[in-house]
């Protein structure tokens, strides 16, 4: 309870001192003018008068395309991104390789539609990495409708050559509440009170545990991948899903399922490596697509009434095989300070995106952001104390996999060491060892990490990710941000000592190094765009973007200038 009371007068602090210090009308105290070469005022400025953060977005969403991990499109980000920041000034910019990561996929061509009681087209997407039809095929449209090895049994003979569903339908209820939104004083309260992540005020969770499925749970799971394999074994032609969510017409697209055992640890230190759709030895699967739920519910709809249906779908898929490799595009602003220059600051996003839409939120904007950072800062010739490097990561969407390589290249790596999951006096038993830390040289000299990574809405504030001692720090520079009366501009007040997961700061964070993610303003993210069809530049907000790229170019920049490091909480496996 105390907690929350400290958290209630914190955040009514933060929306009333505005107000005392502005002055409430024209009689009250007016602001100091601004001094024009405050670096901080000279970065607002920039960044919100002759920004180019859409035309750099636009160009990586719209003309570029999809960037699916390894693809062609990937590649063509990379070279892009590397010859804008050359070009716009930055020194040492380039590719590094990491991996191997298997192979790219590009969709060349695909149609999908139901031929027979009706011509009926479909909207609907194949899965990343799904193998080509070789050509269109017709087939039947068989719902697969099994809970045990009995009910598979009633299938035998009756999928060759069939477009299987594998999934029930899904209600689709009527919205009455917006798709997109933003903060308000509610939500954002409830972030600058949620406890420390970790049980500790100065513990992160970077690192994570092995997640254990339950007995049932790992039935259930093993069940489904029977159900794919026998699909497979009957020589069935294709797998058709719905969406996971969904309506209107936007539907959610991710990789190809490869059927395989589900091991009891699948996810975290313990778990084993599964083979994914992208690895060229992964075993033979079954073309795949995505329906959007309406038309798949038509369809159920349609067998259930008795009705005999064919559907004709046509997959033409390019596969890449000569560069196994994945890259990153790394470019610097040098530091001038005789005696910090060695030091790295670092901001970035993820370039990687699915491939229904064209990366635009997911993560283009990130990326958009950083590079805008980059350019305001070297535009205005600020000449920071520390190196600050920026890092546009690829691989992301597979497990951070582009920045964590890149860590344990230059930073270093945490050696899970032994879970300890054979029992103790058992044959070839391993008893528990802890993790221990790796560094490289680079270690030392490293100060912080800024990541964006959760669409096109405006920063409101700074996840801490548990690390208590940045936030006198960060709460000093939001100062800049706060709001005029009657002004809806900035509106980056909240501090959580909470962490947002699934993104590349905690690539750094996992091994004692400050990462951070900032608190954005939700728009459409998980509703509407986030691995979806929709997830297109006409979904950005430009004000947005304008506002977090001028806020993240304005925490580097104070970063890069600062006499000291930003703080570090405890390294894990030391």
């Amino acid at each position: 309870m105390i907690r929350r009371q400290f958290a209630a007068t914190l955040l009514l602090f933060t929306l009333v001192v505005p107000y005392a210090a502005f002055g409430q009308g024209p009689g009250g105290p007016q602001q100091p003018a601004s001094d024009p070469n405050d670096p901080i005022v000279r970065i607002k400025d920039e960044g919100m008068k002759r920004s180019q953060v859409m035309q750099t977005l636009s160009y990586l969403s719209d003309v570029i395309g999809p960037r699916l991990t390894a693809s062609p499109n990937m590649k063509r980000a990379c070279n892009w991104t590397r010859d804008t920041l050359e070009k716009w000034g930055m020194q040492n910019a380039h590719l590094e390789a990491w991996g191997p990561f298997g192979r790219g996929w590009s969709l060349k061509r695909f149609s999908a539609q139901i031929t027979d009681p009706q011509d009926i087209p479909l909207i609907a997407y194949p899965k990343a990495w799904s193998p080509a039809t070789n050509g269109a095929i017709t087939g039947e449209v068989v719902f697969l409708d099994a809970k045990t090895e009995a009910d598979l049994e009633k299938y035998k003979g009756k999928l060759k050559g069939a477009i299987v569903l594998t999934q029930v339908p899904r209600e689709l209820k009527a919205r009455f509440e917006p798709l997109g939104r933003r903060q308000d004083e509610k939500t954002l309260l409830a972030l600058a009170d949620s406890p420390a992540p970790g049980g500790g005020p100065n513990r992160g969770a970077g690192g994570g545990g092995g997640f254990r499925l339950s007995p049932e749970q790992r039935a259930a799971a093993q069940f489904n991948v029977r159900k794919l394999m026998f699909a497979q074994e009957e020589g069935a032609a294709v797998l058709a899903d719905q969406s996971r969510a969904g309506d209107g017409g936007t539907f959610f697209v991710k990789q190809a399922t490869v059927p395989q055992p589900v091991p009891e640890v699948p996810f975290g230190p313990g778990a084993p490596r599964q083979k994914a759709a992208y690895d060229k030895e992964a075993p033979k699967y079954l073309p795949q697509i995505v329906v959007a739920n309406e038309h798949y519910n038509r369809i159920m709809r349609m067998l259930q009434a008795g009705e005999k249906v064919k559907m004709e779908v046509n997959i033409a898929v390019e596969w890449q095989d000569a560069d196994p490799m994945g890259y990153n595009t790394i470019a610097e602003i040098p530091g001038s300070d005789p005696t910090l220059k060695d030091e790295i600051v670092m901001l970035g996003g993820h370039m990687d995106s699915w491939h229904s839409g064209t990366g635009a939120t997911d993560n283009g904007a990130g990326v958009a952001v950083a590079m805008e950072a980059m350019r305001i800062i070297q535009t205005l010739n600020l000449k920071p104390k520390r190196t600050i490097r920026i890092g546009l990561w690829t691989g992301e969407e597979q497990g951070l996999l582009g920045s964590a390589a890149y860590v344990a290249q230059h930073f270093g790596k945490l050696d899970p060491g032994n879970p300890g999951v054979v029992p103790p006096g058992t044959p070839n038993s391993q008893p528990a060892a802890p993790p221990k830390l790796v560094t490289m040289p680079e270690y030392e000299k490293f100060d912080c990490y800024f990541n964006l990574d959760n669409g096109t809405g405006k920063i409101r504030g700074v996840y801490l990710q548990g690390n208590e001692a940045v936030r006198p720090i960060f709460r000093q520079w939001l100062m800049s941000f706060r709001d005029r009366p009657n002004e809806n501009v900035w509106g980056a007040n909240t501090l959580s000592i909470s962490n947002t997961g699934g993104t590349d700061h905690l690539s750094f964070d996992r091994i004692g190094l400050p990462g951070f993610q900032f608190i954005q303003d939700e728009i459409e993210y998980d509703t509407r765009t986030h691995h979806s069809n929709m997830d297109v530049f006409d979904r950005i907000q430009a004000d947005d973007m304008m506002q977090a790229a001028t806020i993240m170019a304005t925490f580097v920049y104070q970063t890069a200038t600062r006499d000291e490091k930003i703080p570090r909480k405890p390294a894990p496996g030391r």
